[in-house]
Parts: structure tokens; C-alpha cells; sequence
């Protein structure tokens, strides 16, 4: 999958080894696992096929923005960015179809 990032400091914080440590802490491991599994899926729907990523979309305030788990309530936040976005005939997103996502934000949001 093609991810671009909010921000250069995000983008760093996600994929320079040295800074995810920095960044993350304990955490790092499954953030660095999180952002392989994004890279090496060929469309969001295999990432519903990992179980432990947890693959879901956001409701609310966070509309239109989905979430993978990094651990306890820790997610790497993203949204599709392909224009347009791509739904299925009942309006709902077609995951099969989104290869290409922007990461906003990893946070705690609970």
C-alpha cells in the first residue's frame, strides 16, 4: 500500500528505526511491526485479515478515518487518499479497492 503522512515529523516518527524507538518507547516494536504490515498489503482489506491489527473504521468526531492497533488503546489513525474515495453502491467504504492511505496521528483516543 502507498502511505503518505500529516506531516515530515510524523513520517520520521513512523519510519526511521532510531526515532520509533525515540518516539514510541515501549511500543516501538508493534508500531514498527504496524507500519510493515500497512506497507506490504496490497489493499486495506488484508489488514482485516490480521487479526491483531484490528483493522476498523473511526465513528463520530472521527468520521471517515479508520485505525489499526498498536496496543491496549494506542492507534496508528489513517485515512484513505485516493480521490475519489472509493464506496461501495450501499456507501460504504470498499476496502478492497483503497491502496493508498494517509496517516493523521497516532494517539490514545480513549
Amino acid at each position: 500500500m502507498k502511505i503518505s503522512y500529516k506531516s515530515n515529523k510524523l513520517e520520521k516518527s513512523l519510519t526511521v528505526p532510531k526515532e520509533i524507538s525515540k518516539s514510541y518507547g515501549i511500543m516501538a516494536k508493534k508500531v514498527n511491526q504496524r507500519m510493515k504490515e500497512l506497507s506490504a498489503a496490497s489493499s486495506l482489506a488484508v489488514m482485516k485479515t490480521i487479526p491483531a491489527a484490528n483493522c476498523h473504521e473511526l465513528h463520530a468526531d472521527r468520521e471517515g478515518s479508520l485505525a489499526v492497533d498498536i496496543s491496549g488503546n494506542w492507534r496508528i489513525i489513517f485515512e484513505p487518499d485516493q480521490n475519489p474515495v472509493l464506496a461501495k453502491e450501499d456507501g460504504g467504504l470498499d476496502w478492497n479497492l483503497v491502496t493508498q492511505i494517509k496517516i493523521i496521528e497516532v494517539t490514545d483516543y480513549h
